[in-house]
């Protein structure tokens, strides 16, 4: 496995969180962690990121433990789900941030952040301010701010989900296409099953303190835990409206 999770333990605010998680992802991969809101889906990603040191366990990357390297130092990049721009810069300069911070040549920063802004569908907004733009334009940028340095790994907290549902499902598909485009190795939180559903890859539930990873999405759907047949019995409940 290119990340390697093993039996990490977090508390917060005294009460443990992470009770011996453990998972894996594969180089390109995405897993999807779904699980309720207050389970440790925050608490996991921050350790992983290096933001939070946990009381027991390690996280592996490509076979260098990084458990006790600093957050800077592990090629990993976390992403909010604020976009969390830099408010008195452009949408270029917000995307070439990380390069000029690794001090690029000019003509590569151009170069790699014109690749980005097209690919995100952010051509004709480049010189805009983040107060110019929509929810989704915002979390575009903040995705190629962080595609564009070629992170190991990415982690993503629920990027989406203050986002309305028109466009948090065009920035569902968006991300899958770049993921394909980039090879991606990402873990992708969310507390909603739909989502899970959707952005398919392969799925985890996290509940105690201790993550699951189905080995298919059948084993997902079939499991008691991930809340998919509640989700089937609540629509089917609902049915057809009627009409008189």
């Amino acid at each position: 496995m290119f990340l390697e999770v093993e039996e990490i333990h977090n508390a917060y605010r005294g009460e443990e969180v992470l009770a011996g998680a453990s998972l894996g992802v594969a180089r390109g991969e995405t897993l999807c962690v779904v699980g309720r809101s207050g389970t440790g889906k925050t608490t996991l990603l921050k350790t992983i990121a290096g933001l939070l040191v946990p009381t027991a366990g390690r996280v592996v990357l490509d076979g260098r433990d990084l458990t006790r390297i600093p957050a800077e130092k592990r090629g990993v990049v976390y992403l909010y789900q604020e976009a969390l721009l830099f408010p008195h810069l452009s949408v270029f300069e917000n995307i070439a941030f990380g390069l000029r911070l690794r001090k690029t040549p000019a003509a590569q920063v151009g170069a790699a952040v014109q690749r980005m802004v097209d690919e995100l569908d952010l051509a004709g907004h480049e010189a805009k301010m983040p107060s110019q733009l929509s929810g989704g334009q915002k979390q575009r940028v903040a995705f190629g701010r962080a595609l564009v340095i070629g992170p190991e790994l990415m982690l993503l907290d629920e990027p989406f989900s203050n986002l309305d549902s028109e466009t948090r499902a065009d920035m569902q598909q968006l991300y899958k296409r770049i993921s394909r485009q980039h090879g991606m190795t990402s873990i992708f939180v969310t507390h909603s099953v739909r989502e899970a559903l959707v952005m398919g890859g392969t799925i985890a539930n996290l509940e105690a303190g201790r993550v699951r990873v189905y080995s298919s999405l059948r084993e997902f759907i079939a499991a008691p835990e991930s809340g998919v047949g509640r989700e089937i019995e609540f629509w089917s409940r609902l049915g057809s409206p009627k009409v008189d």
